[in-house]
This record gives structure tokens, C-alpha cells and sequence, in this order.
């Protein structure tokens, strides 16, 4: 890690997001969190894409580490925000990702620059889900954008991937629990299909607050799979969380 301060400024630090992957996020703005993991795990698994775009890509936490677990695939990220776009750039960098990784500066809304980009095999997003109308958002704009659905939300997001995905593609995003339609409409709308939708409870015995969902353009029937639940009653992180951390070669402590 001595190497890598050398990269890092006085409000940023540098945190493991693989075994050899480092991201260097600022300490009071947007910083990767459980729902990039999630959608990279699930992106992690099936048949090795050629071709990879993460709507939305932030920092480029989910687009890294979909990179780490297919490292023959080219990269795409799509992002609005200057400061993000810096920062994606920089981690492309620190991690020698840059030679097969692009970042597209806009917005995901904007379907003349969608048009550009052709087709990818896999489709990722983690869009945010706060409603500003019903919560201030935060008074940094970069973890406002990355919370509150300043530009859009999950229905922008199922839009442009239906309009990249390859015929055989998955769409693999996020989409708040609450309610629990909202994600599934939002991909049914936009002429995709969802093939699976995996629950995500924070305890034992919750609600869940985050549905995994995987879509396709073949019609198909959604699997329903067993809840995710992320800690046990003590706070310590189940055994499903640790092995999801350990996939990226994350030595998972119990808290």
C-alpha cells in the first residue's frame, strides 16, 4: 500500500476491492458500497462476456471489479458526473485497466450517445433510489447524484440497457425493495424480461430493502431465489456476505 499513497490526496483514501484491485474514493463523498459488490458478484458468474457496460459507473467500483472476474473482456463505463468521471479514470489507472476500459463522460438518458456505443453482452447499473422529493439530498453533489434520482432512476437505467443489450445479453441491476414492483416494471416497460430476482434482507427476520435482478430479451418465467441476507442478529456478516466479499479474493472479517 506504500506505493499507492503516492496516488492518493488529502481527502481521499484507497480501499481493497479485490485481491490486487484498489479503489481510491473521497472520504466525505461517493465511496462503492454493498450494492456495487452485489451486482459485480452476480455479473461474475455465466458465460465470459466480450463485451461489458456499467450504466452509471460512478468511481468505477462495479466496472473493476466486473473487469477483475472477466479480464479477457472490454470495458465500458457511462457517467454524468465530471468529478466521478476524474476519479474512474484515476482507478482505471492505479489498476492498469486503462488500455481495454472506456469511460464515456454523459448521460445514460441521452440516447444519441447510447447510439454510439454498440452492443454489449453484459449490461450492469446500480442506479440510485432515493426520492429527493421525500429526503433533502446530501449537500455534496457527487454522493447526491450517487443516492438521489437527480437524473433518472431505475426506468432510465432499464431503457438504455434495452436499447445496447445483445440478443443473448443479461442486464444485471439493482433496484430498492420498496416497493418491490418498481424494479421489475421498470425492466418489463422498457421490453426486457426479467429472468431472476434475488431478495436482499440487512437481518434476519427484516424486510428486504434491495432486489438483484437479472434481465434478458428472451422471454422467460423470473426465478424467485432464496433471500440474501447480509448480517446475523449479533451484526456479524453471515456466511453468504463473507463467501459474496471472498469471490473478488477479500479476506471477509466477521464485522
Amino acid at each position: 500500500m506504500e506505493a499507492l499513497d503516492l496516488y492518493v490526496r488529502d481527502d481521499e483514501h484507497c480501499a481493497s476491492l479485490t485481491r490486487d484491485f484498489f479503489i481510491l474514493q473521497r472520504r466525505k463523498g461517493h465511496r462503492y458500497s454493498v450494492d456495487d459488490l452485489l451486482v459485480a458478484f452476480v455479473a461474475s458468474s455465466g458465460t465470459p462476456p466480450a463485451r461489458v457496460l456499467d450504466l452509471g459507473c460512478g468511481i468505477g467500483s462495479v466496472i473493476l471489479m466486473v473487469g477483475w472476474a472477466w479480464p479477457d473482456a472490454k470495458l465500458v463505463g457511462i457517467e454524468a458526473q465530471q468529478e466521478s468521471t476524474a476519479l474512474a479514470l484515476r482507478n482505471l489507472s492505479l489498476n492498469e485497466q486503462q488500455a481495454r476500459t472506456t469511460i464515456v463522460q454523459g448521460d445514460l438518458r441521452d440516447h444519441a450517445l447510447l447510439d454510439r456505443l454498440g452492443t454489449f453482452d453484459l449490461v450492469t447499473g446500480t442506479p440510485p433510489y432515493f426520492d429527493p422529493k421525500a429526503a433533502t439530498p446530501c449537500s455534496d453533489p457527487q454522493r447526491a447524484h450517487a443516492k438521489f434520482e437527480l437524473r433518472g432512476g431505475i426506468e432510465d437505467y432499464a431503457k438504455a440497457a434495452a436499447l445496447l443489450l445483445a440478443p443473448a445479453g443479461r442486464f444485471i441491476v439493482c433496484s430498492t425493495a420498496s416497493p418491490p414492483e418498481r424494479g421489475r416494471a421498470a425492466i418489463t416497460d422498457a421490453g426486457l424480461f426479467v429472468q431472476s430476482i434475488w431478495p436482499v434482507l440487512p437481518g434476519p427476520e427484516r424486510l428486504a430493502f434491495l432486489d438483484l435482478l437479472v434481465a434478458t430479451h428472451e422471454p422467460c418465467e423470473p426465478e424467485i431465489r432464496e433471500p440474501l441476507v447480509l448480517r446475523l442478529q449479533d451484526g456479524r456478516r453471515s456466511p453468504e456476505h463473507a463467501r459474496i466479499r471472498e469471490r473478488f479474493g477479500v479476506a471477509a472479517s466477521e464485522w
